[in-house]
């Protein structure tokens, strides 16, 4: 699996100075698990890094589909 799934959201304010960006991406670890790789940070910088193991890919689809949607709820918006 070469990063079937990868989302790129960002929430921009500039009253609160807020730049913030959330990444998700579904990777295949060198031991045959399914990663659900999560970012965040300040646009500009690495930021953070979490790393998710699941069991199968679909388990990890409905992991980055639910912190997608409590992002969207927080008005983080897809990328450029």
């Amino acid at each position: 699996m070469k990063n079937r799934f990868q989302l790129h959201l960002q929430r921009i304010d500039p009253r609160r100075n807020m730049q913030r960006f959330y990444a998700l991406s579904i990777e295949k670890t060198l031991l045959g698990e399914v990663a659900l790789i999560r970012r965040w940070g300040r646009i500009g910088t690495f930021g953070r890094q979490r790393v998710e193991l699941f069991g199968n890919e679909g388990e990890a689809l409905r992991a980055l589909l639910l912190h997608a949607r409590l992002k969207r709820l927080r008005h983080y918006r897809p990328a450029p």
